[in-house]
């Protein structure tokens, strides 16, 4: 059941390099077509590929919004990496908030270099789940990988959130966001990613 909240404040975070501004610009796109208001902001951590990226979507039928969601208030988290995802929920979410996680690791540089540990993935899950009223967890990074596109990934988390049925947005209506944003023949690999992410929550 999707989510009816006004505004519908969304986050969609990861580490720099997984599409994660590509994700926060369909989605938004994709309501503003449907006659909402979308509002994007984005927040950089280390602006380089590997640090911290979060974008907000807030999302209104009746007026515009500020990009910033207030702490706690987020009713969706979509995370492409479960670190991020729990930092996110952390800061962001409520009894009520809905998460949707990517469970494969993206390994910061302090753990590659034996400066620091990265937590259990599942500890991680559990932390998430206790946070938030409802929590899908997905390999999507290897669901890429069997496509031979990792960088697919978050196509794949896309087709989660849209298969998790939490958003009033169609597969119709997130096709035509990859029609206008990539090539047309990465569309068809796409799609493939898109429906199995699909399947992987549902």
């Amino acid at each position: 059941m999707a989510i009816s909240a006004d505004p519908l404040n969304i986050i969609i975070c990861g580490v720099g390099g997984q599409g994660n501004i590509l994700l926060s610009g369909m989605v938004g796109g994709a309501f503003l077509k449907k006659g909402y208001y979308a509002t994007i902001g984005e927040t950089f951590g280390a602006a380089q590929r590997g640090g911290a990226v979060f974008s907000a979507v807030r999302v209104s039928k009746k007026r515009e919004y500020g990009p910033l969601i207030p702490e706690g208030k987020a009713h969706l988290i979509l995370g492409l990496e479960p670190l991020e995802t729990l930092r996110m929920v952390q800061k962001y979410a409520n009894p009520e908030t809905v998460c949707i996680s990517n469970v494969y690791p993206v390994i910061p540089a302090g753990v590659s270099a034996s400066r620091e540990t990265y937590p259990d993935i599942a500890e991680l899950r559990s932390a998430v789940s206790k946070l938030c009223k409802r929590a899908w967890f997905l390999d999507a990074t290897s669901i890429a990988l069997e496509l031979n596109a990792p960088i697919a990934m978050n196509i794949v988390m896309v087709g989660a959130l849209l298969g998790s049925g939490q958003l009033p947005l169609t597969e119709e209506d997130v096709k035509v966001e990859l029609r206008e944003n990539l090539p047309p023949d990465r569309l068809g690999l796409n799609y493939q990613a898109m429906a199995r992410g699909m399947k992987a929550v549902a």
